[in-house]
């Protein structure tokens, strides 16, 4: 162990130093992810409208459904590669590759063939009002193609990242925004084929980003992956799952609990003077924008995986606390930023995605300044949970990742309405971010401790 710990820059090299070559290109390449869907929604909300805008919030539970299943195989193989490396075990650890593209692969495929199968009512069970059914089954129509490729791209990042090549996941997911920006300004605003539009130049990236994970997989530098590896084994695949869950549950939930937020949205809007289609469109704008700000919180997080991982199975437990405390601070800096512009500029911030009504840019101000008033706070939630995961302590990173979007979110968002109208929804949202936040906060703590105690122990 100690030897492989000392030739392996892991190991080795000043945390600082590795944070800003993972995290980085980790930071860039989430962020690249976000701009898929906001990107579309910024030509969209242009060319097509506000129905447009709230149809790609519709749709925007698979997209997070498709996100999922990329971080259960990608993070959990990733995290499982690299304690394995850092227990010495190298001859094991490419099976954890291995097996973790089989999964990505067949689960994009299983998830294409229910959406088209299921298309509207999955739709309809989303929130989708009458008057937006026609543009969202428009827009999921065409992206449901590209599932299977945005789930390789997603995952496949994560072990390319792990394989020491973060640089590469960046370029990746980079040349799939970059075509999709450009055929979404062909399609939509040049060739005017709206919602379709938008989801061809989607769908066109995806494909292409798929096939460079698939040429470097062929070339990993790691160890030489044979067809042996991808045969799918229990021995794998269980702690693959085990360590991924987490990330996995993070998204499930997101997408629960977006699902709900839709309904009630059209549900209490259809009872104000906003209406249905006012509030689905501003919330699918509000997500998308918050969204960009966690991308980079997330990729910070997500930087450090590799960091955490192989120091924990090596027993650096001084350089894991290092890279957890240093990526929290950075973190809850970079959101804090971004709260500032949320409260002092919303209508302007809105405006990016197209004109309105009164009513319209009324509820998008009240909703984007309310809902993410703790938006500063809750930025160490995902890096604590994405921590709990790299040290492969699932469980405690899946109650981490239920908090937020489940325990301290649903149960306000199902209540306050009640008393509070559509009001009630704009309350839930900091609500969940502080109590989430707090309880990040005391289990982080605890496990900082908790390996202090080990340190001490392996001293003696």
């Amino acid at each position: 162990m100690d030897t492989t710990t000392n030739q392996n820059p892991l190991g080795t090299m000043p945390v600082g130093r590795l944070m800003l070559k993972f995290s980085i290109p980790s930071i860039i390449a989430m962020l690249v992810g976000a701009l898929y869907n906001i990107v579309d929604q910024l030509f969209i909300g242009n060319r097509v409208g506000m129905l447009g805008n709230a149809a790609t919030n519709v749709a925007f539970p698979l997209s997070t459904s498709c996100i999922s299943l990329a971080l259960l195989f990608g993070i959990g193989g990733a995290s499982a590669f690299n304690l394995t490396l850092g227990e010495g075990k190298k001859e094991k650890a490419p099976y954890y590759v291995g097996n973790a593209v089989t999964c990505l692969i067949a689960s994009g495929l299983i998830l294409f063939a229910v959406t088209i199968v299921f298309l509207k009512p999955l739709l309809r069970l989303f929130g989708a009002p009458d008057n937006v059914m026609p543009y969202a089954t428009d827009y999921v129509g065409v992206t449901a193609f590209g599932f299977p490729f945005l789930i390789l791209t997603t995952g496949g990042g994560h072990l390319i990242r792990a394989d020491g090549s973060p640089k590469m996941t960046m370029f990746v997911s980079l040349i799939g925004a970059v075509i999709n920006t450009v055929l979404d300004a062909v399609f939509v605003l040049g060739l005017d084929m709206g919602m379709k539009g938008a989801a061809f130049a989607t769908v066109i990236g995806q494909v292409i980003s798929g096939i460079i994970v698939i040429v470097y997989l062929a070339h990993f530098k790691t160890a030489k992956l044979t067809s042996d590896h991808f045969k799918v084994k229990k021995e794998y695949t269980a702690k693959i799952f085990s360590i991924g869950m987490a990330s996995f549950f993070n998204q499930i939930a997101m997408m629960i609990v977006q699902i709900v937020l839709n309904n009630f949205l059209r549900k209490y809007g259809e009872a104000s003077v906003y209406g249905d289609s006012i509030p689905l469109s501003v919330a699918g704008i509000v997500m998308k924008i918050n969204q960009i700000v966690f991308s980079i919180v997330i990729g910070l997080g997500q930087g450090t995986q590799p960091i955490e991982s192989f120091n924990y199975g090596a027993q650096n437990y001084t350089r894991v606390r290092k890279a957890y405390r240093l990526a929290s601070v950075i973190g809850v800096s970079i959101a804090f930023a971004a709260f500032i512009c949320f409260q002092t500029i919303p209508r302007q911030i809105l405006s990016l995605f197209g004109n309105g009504s009164d009513e319209y840019f009324e509820f998008g101000e009240k909703f984007l300044r309310r809902f993410l008033f703790f938006s500063w706070f809750v930025a160490l939630q995902p890096i604590t949970s994405t921590f709990f995961t790299s040290i492969g302590k699932a469980i405690k990173g899946v109650f981490l990742s239920l908090t937020r979007q489940i325990i301290f979110f649903l149960p306000p968002l199902l209540i306050l309405p009640h008393f509070f109208g559509i009001d009630g929804i704009t309350y839930s949202g900091p609500l969940a971010d502080l109590l989430s936040s707090v309880v990040a906060v005391i289990m982080a703590v605890m496990e900082m401790k908790a390996m202090k105690k080990l340190e001490k122990e392996k001293k003696k």
